[in-house]
């Protein structure tokens, strides 16, 4: 196993603190290894092995646990008088789960970390139960950075690395097949189907997946424009794709992918006033090969791959991302955490003068000091505009 020290060191710093550790992101993005490197953390500590207790809800082998009572149960008859650290992989296939662990922390002297696929693992009860006594830990896919560690590359050869991974995308496994193109489609479609039936037909009890399905395709095919229900809507009502699509369903499902990780919404937000906007919001999807398996490897739009990447990237980086609106023009991205602002634009060239005054005249209408820079694949570059930063969009995957 390759060390995600970004996760592990989360893991680390939280560990044997009263909060329960809840990790969450898409399906194979790396939790259950993620689990299994901390086990290997805690024994490596001198923490015994009968203190550690891992159940994987995936496996069968613990299909017997079926609600909470069979949990507790089980749990109970592991633990012993000292400090037991629990963990709790898929931790949602366990009916009504929630009410166990909060069983534990009340019962038990106990360290817990569970980790979950959709995001109805803090919509639950956990979170009335436990109100704020929990941190959430948002795992995504390899980021480029992680992408070329994994794969042990060498300078010269990073553009291509670069062009594979806005093919293949950064999920851990791609990495030990992406030189199988059969395998990799198979393993990219079947994490898919299993997303889309399992953490969200299935869960939500779908009726009309066939809705679901086109309304996934208009928001893949649509990366880094404005998206409403009423839009959708009027698309697939015009082009016949459906009989008759309804907002609120639209909404619903909207809703649903992305609880599930594999969608992601950003919000429009006024600059000058920080309000959010309530329409035309943008969609990014959380991996690019999955991307490309819904639409197509031929049907690539590497601009708006572009912009999904930093958009991801800025996520993993800890920022609240939204997009930005000014009096008469529109930031790509605006990225916040408590102790800053930074505005970005993502473009693939700026060699083109009207592409780059238009890139610039965005950030310049922008009426504060906070940090603006453009982001495009352009090598020689002007590094600075007045103020306004210019980098290459892989140097910047690359920052610390």
């Amino acid at each position: 196993m390759i060390i995600r020290n970004e996760y592990l060191n989360k893991m680390i710093d939280a560990k044997d603190t009263e909060f329960i550790k809840v990790i969450t992101g898409l399906r194979r993005s790396g939790k259950s290894t993620l689990l299994l490197m901390f086990k290997d953390y805690l024994l490596k500590q001198g923490i015994k092995e009968d203190r550690i207790v891992y159940l994987n809800f995936e496996s069968a082998k613990y299909d017997d646990i079926k609600d909470y009572k069979d949990l507790y149960t089980f749990i109970e008859s592991k633990i012993k008088k000292q400090k037991v650290y629990l963990l709790l992989d898929e931790i949602q296939n366990v009916d009504k789960w929630e009410k166990a662990i909060n069983s534990f922390k009340v019962d038990f002297d106990v360290d817990i970390y569970l980790t979950g696929s959709n995001a109805y693992l803090l919509s639950s009860e956990l979170a009335t139960m436990l109100s704020g006594r929990y941190i959430e830990i948002k795992m995504y896919p390899l980021s480029f950075k992680e992408y070329l560690e994994f794969n042990n590359y060498n300078k010269d050869d990073i553009e291509n690395k670069f062009n594979e991974y806005l093919k293949y995308g950064g999920l851990p496994a791609i990495t030990l097949i992406k030189d199988n193109n059969e395998l990799v489609l198979s393993y990219l479609n079947d994490i898919y189907n299993t997303i889309v039936k399992k953490d969200i037909i299935d869960r939500n009890k779908i009726k009309d997946p066939a809705l679901l399905e086109n309304i996934i395709k208009y928001l893949v095919s649509n990366i880094g424009s404005s998206i409403s229900s009423t839009k959708i809507s009027d698309y697939l009502n015009s082009n016949k794709i459906v009989e008759k699509s309804n907002h609120q369903t639209i909404d619903n499902y909207l809703n649903m992918l992305e609880k599930s990780f594999i969608m992601y919404k950003a919000d429009r937000t006024d600059i000058k006033s920080k309000s959010i906007l309530k329409t035309l919001g943008k969609y990014y999807i959380a991996d690019m090969g999955i991307r490309n398996i819904i639409l197509g490897f031929r049907n690539i739009d590497e601009g708006h791959l572009l912009e999904n990447v930093v958009y991801l990237e800025l996520l993993r980086r800890g920022y609240k991302v939204n997009i930005g609106k000014t009096t008469s023009y529109e930031i790509n991205f605006v990225a916040e955490n408590p102790n800053d602002i930074k505005y970005y634009q993502v473009t693939k060239s700026m060699v083109s003068d009207e592409v780059r005054d238009r890139e610039l005249r965005s950030l310049e209408s922008i009426d504060d000091n906070y940090e603006k820079t453009i982001l495009t694949m352009d090598k020689s570059i002007n590094n600075d505009y007045n103020g306004i930063k210019v980098r290459n969009i892989i140097d910047w995957l690359l920052d610390e």
